[in-house]
């Protein structure tokens, strides 16, 4: 065989080579070939290509690899037993920018579907390759490895953990300080995904800067860059006081409002959860954030959206109002009870029903001025329905009877309260009777008016417990009232008038 011939072989060969591997790349972006090419083996297939000695067949077989592995966690198992991660991470610091970027792809692909899988390629030593990549001078480079850390650091604490040994957070901050917006994202993304394990893990963020970097860019005009800065600020927040502090004093308010407004649903919801998050804390951090303007405009942002966009929001009015009684009304007077109200009635999903009944019962309890702002919109009548509906999740049950009890015992709102003595059950009824037994001692007007309305009436045709506490109840209200009134109004009397009639011998001149 000539020189010539030996080169067409090998020609021939190479560009057999080359098609297989583009072939198999294309077609494993398509779901309905990917079991036909599992079935082939094709893992086997691609495996000593990885070694190829030309670099394009390389890094397409790496493309390849990973577009399968990140299709389902089997072929992202089978990636692991046919030790190809090794091969990976050995070529990640040797290869050019292409093949790292290919090789980081198939590692974020295996490692995103489960612990397990995040721990083959952290055990394969790829936390100490995919660092070293983030120093690399290509931002393509840098962002293919800090998708791969965020993946395998979202799963659990001890991942992440093994992120922050391998040195990675500090490069992730010089990363979000870099001019590339795609890169700014995932590192922002990969610090949340770090942070919200734990207070340690938040800690080590916060030690490196952080925060101040992520703070400066809450204006960002990206869309998703806002959204991981901000998810990443929550989740930094949400750990401790002094955490939730140190975020605050980033001076991200009244910055952080404005994202109240935008565009983007998902940009709403977690600038409301990071304010949530800083409000649960104290009294002190809720207040500055009434000062700011932050109730008002989470309450108009809640109006301005449906679904689970507002369950943050939601939940934000919840804990500043039950953190004091001047906070409550701070909500009261921003026409937070309206909008939670309607959040109730509205929403299909029972968990955002739940959280909005928690809420209004978090502004209920405090004292009977709370408690009537919430009852004078017709919220009781829901919160009960909702809580003898079989159709309720249990959850959504629990929450609304807490809240009916929350404001029920502390409403003294008495027409509110009277449709209660018709429809509830007897667990609420006794609170309710409580209700009127200490208020219509001390108001004529409104005892009155409880006969008028009919609501003595149907105090006696409740049928209590000897010695239990509604039946003390329903004799604190009748003690309210003359005997013959009582009398009058109690089941079975116009019987006992019609036998009086029966034997009445009238007295005829």
């Amino acid at each position: 065989m000539s020189q010539r011939q030996v080169l067409q072989v090998f020609e021939l060969y190479q560009n057999a080579r080359t098609r297989f591997v583009q072939m198999v790349a294309e077609q494993a972006t398509k779901p309905q070939n990917i079991e036909t090419l599992q079935n082939a083996g094709i893992m086997s297939l691609l495996r000593p290509l990885l070694l190829d000695v030309v670099p394009t067949i390389q890094q397409t077989a790496a493309l390849a690899l990973g577009r399968l592995a990140n299709y389902n966690d089997d072929l992202a198992e089978a990636v692991v037993k046919g030790d190809i991660l090794p091969q990976l991470v050995y070529s990640l610091a040797e290869q050019n920018c292409v093949y790292k970027k290919a090789a980081a792809f198939v590692l974020r692909a295996v490692g995103k579907h489960s612990p397990q899988l995040a721990q083959a390629t952290v055990d394969c030593g790829a936390l100490d390759s995919l660092v070293i990549c983030l120093e690399d001078f290509d931002p393509g480079v840098k962002e293919a490895a800090a998708w791969a850390l965020a993946y395998i650091a979202r799963h659990n604490a001890e991942l992440s953990q093994a992120v922050v040994d391998a040195g990675a957070v500090p490069l992730l901050v010089l990363c979000i300080q870099e001019p590339e917006t795609a890169l700014k994202r995932i590192a922002a993304s990969a610090l949340s995904d770090i942070s919200k394990h734990s207070p340690e893990l938040a800690q080590t963020v916060v030690d490196v800067g952080a925060i101040a970097h992520l703070a400066q860019m809450i204006l960002n005009p990206d869309e998703k860059l806002k959204q991981q800065v901000l998810s990443a600020l929550s989740h930094i927040a949400k750990h401790s006081v002094d955490l939730a502090e140190m975020v605050v004093e980033a001076e991200i308010f009244p910055v952080v409002l404005t994202c109240l407004k935008d565009k983007d649903d998902f940009v709403k919801k977690n600038a409301c959860t990071l304010i949530r998050e800083i409000a649960k804390h104290t009294p002190e951090l809720s207040q500055l954030i009434v000062n700011a303007g932050g109730v008002a405009a989470v309450i108009d942002c809640i109006g301005s959206c449906k679904g689970n966009i507002r369950l943050p929001g939601i939940m934000m009015l919840g804990y500043v109002a039950a953190h004091s009684e001047n906070l409550a009304m701070a909500v009261i007077i921003s026409k937070g009870v309206p909008q939670l109200s309607d959040c109730l009635s509205e929403e299909p999903e029972d968990h955002i029903k739940a959280a909005a009944a928690w809420a209004l019962g978090q502004v209920g309890r405090h004292t009977p001025e709370h408690a009537r702002a919430v009852a004078i919109t017709n919220t009781l009548p829901v919160l009960l329905a909702l809580y003898v509906s079989p159709e309720s999740s249990e959850d959504l049950q629990v929450k609304s009877k807490k809240a009916i009890k929350n404001i029920i015992q502390k409403c003294t709102y008495l027409p509110a309260l009277e449709p209660f003595l018709y429809d509830a059950p007897p667990n609420i009824l006794k609170y309710v009777a409580g209700q009127f037994s200490k208020v219509l001692p001390h108001d004529s007007k409104a005892r009155r008016l409880f006969v008028t309305s009919g609501g003595l009436k149907k105090i006696q045709e409740i049928k209590a417990e000897p010695g239990s506490i509604l039946q003390e109840y329903i004799n604190n209200i009748n003690s309210c009232y003359p005997e013959e009134i009582v009398r009058y109004y109690s089941p079975g009397y116009s019987d006992i008038l019609l036998q009086r009639i029966d034997s009445y011998q009238p007295l005829i001149n």
